[in-house]
């Protein structure tokens, strides 16, 4: 727990108690604050309740004696509409921050690094966070990612935090200071909560104000949004360093073949690293091999940590190599964007996808068709985009994920096709059958440990 001593004695409220305002308040009432918390949510509360925290209707105290409420990243604050307490707050002149702020304020003096973008950030930063630990320098990771913030370890003064940024999350940051930023990619994701795409855009170029002086900002020449922020802060005299996977650079890192590339000259090969498959993983390293360098680690260093990276649940996982097949859990992707970089890793794909629909369907993925042997379709997207896969890939109506692991072995298992992959790669939303992707990646690896590891029926 990270202690947060400049707020003992002040009035702090929290709005949202999932686990970075429970961890808040009870970083909060470690350090002599006084808390009134809430969320709209009854369960949370009588656990909350339970756990000591106080409980108190925003909408019903008086919440200009608050010094600043803490507000979970989740709950909309200005688009699509604000929630009600928002609106209080800041018309009572109370400033909204989450928890990544109380961090940066506890800890101004020890260094942070942070990773934004529409996908790759969790692998980003827990391999940078590996990578970093591997040369040496005491370093914990979280943010947006596992652990939250207020609940991460203290650090010695040569210690590193590691950040996952979410748009949300940025928004509601102001003294963050970082040594180094890594903007991934941008692509259209989570419109209503910012507006439109100028909206989300501009909630993630706020990383790079955070910057300390001399800091890097690492970014992405590989989509429109990122190359014109590049180009931005250049010209803004900021420390860029470019990463590509399309493209050579020669003022940068690349890796078009997979082999990665300092300044034009080769490091390492990316494609032997079997915990890092496919292309969005190989611009994952070059950020992490661009961030590390800039945060002064050798390059030999790098590429041994590299080696070493075990891999991060629910993002194109192994879960087992049964029945004669590969069976790949990537329940956290849940957007077409995500789900394309995992088609084209493999070659024959028996594909379980579905849940709750985000925007754009997979419309896009058409092209990637010819990879698909058979879908099997869960949850709610089910009829969408079965109208989509119609006529184009032969596809099977699950309704639940159990029955989907069980069409997808018996069905692939008859084919006998040799490397084929068994994937879930769900381009959804969770959450109309699960608690969170988490809980649908971990039920898909059950469901497929319970299937036994013969190579036959």
């Amino acid at each position: 727990m990270i202690p947060v001593p400049f707020l003992t004695g002040k009035r702090v409220a929290v709005m949202g108690l999932g686990k970075s305002g429970t961890a808040t308040s009870a970083a909060l009432l470690a350090s002599g604050a006084g808390v009134m918390a809430w969320d709209d949510n009854d369960g949370a509360r009588r656990v909350a309740a339970e756990e000591g925290v106080p409980i108190g209707d925003p909408m019903v105290i008086n919440l200009a004696k608050a010094d600043l409420m803490v507000w979970s990243p989740g709950i909309p604050h200005t688009h699509p509409q604000p929630h009600p307490v928002a609106d209080k707050a800041r018309a009572a002149g109370v400033p909204l921050v989450c928890d990544v702020e109380l961090l940066a304020r506890a800890k101004p003096d020890h260094r942070f690094l942070g990773v934004t973008g529409t996908n790759g950030k969790s692998t980003t930063t827990t391999l940078l966070a590996h990578v970093l630990e591997q040369a040496g320098a005491p370093t914990a990771a979280g943010g947006n990612l596992g652990t939250a913030a207020l609940d991460l370890p203290e650090l010695p003064g040569d210690g590193r935090y590691v950040l996952e940024l979410s748009s949300y999350q940025l928004e509601l940051i102001h003294s963050l200071r970082l040594g180094v930023g890594i903007l991934l990619n941008i692509t259209p994701d989570h419109l209503g909560r910012h507006g439109g795409m100028a909206g989300y855009i501009a909630a993630k170029r706020r990383m790079f104000d955070f910057l300390t002086p001399g800091g890097a900002a690492v970014i992405s020449a590989d989509d429109g949004p990122c190359r014109a922020m590049a180009a931005e802060l250049s010209r803004m005299g900021v420390r860029v360093v470019k990463v590509s996977v399309e493209t050579v650079l020669t003022d940068g890192v690349s890796a078009p073949e997979g082999i990665l590339l300092d300044n034009g000259k080769p490091v390492c090969d990316l494609t032997v690293l079997a915990h890092l498959p496919g292309r969005h993983n190989w611009q994952n390293a070059c950020a992490v091999y661009a961030a590390a360098r800039a945060d002064g680690i050798g390059a030999k260093a790098i590429i041994a940590a590299l080696a070493t990276y075990p891999g991060l649940a629910h993002r194109q996982e192994l879960v087992a190599e049964s029945w004669g097949l590969s069976w790949v859990n990537d329940s956290k992707a849940t957007n077409a964007d995500a789900v394309e970089k995992a088609l084209v890793c493999y070659d024959r794909i028996y594909w379980i996808l579905g849940g709750q629909a985000k925007e754009g369907g997979i419309a896009s993925l058409e092209k990637h068709f010819g990879r698909i042997e058979h879908a099997f379709l869960i949850g709610e997207a089910t009829e969408a985009f079965a109208a989509t896969l119609e006529g184009k890939v032969r596809f099977t109506r699950c309704a639940s994920l159990d029955k989907a692991v069980l069409a997808a072995r018996n069905l692939a298992v008859s084919d006998a096709i040799p490397g084929a992959v068994v994937l879930l790669s769900p381009a959804c939303a969770s959450w109309d059958q699960f608690k969170s992707f988490e809980h649908r990646g971990d039920t898909f690896r059950e469901l497929v440990t319970a299937l036994g590891d013969r190579e036959g029926p």
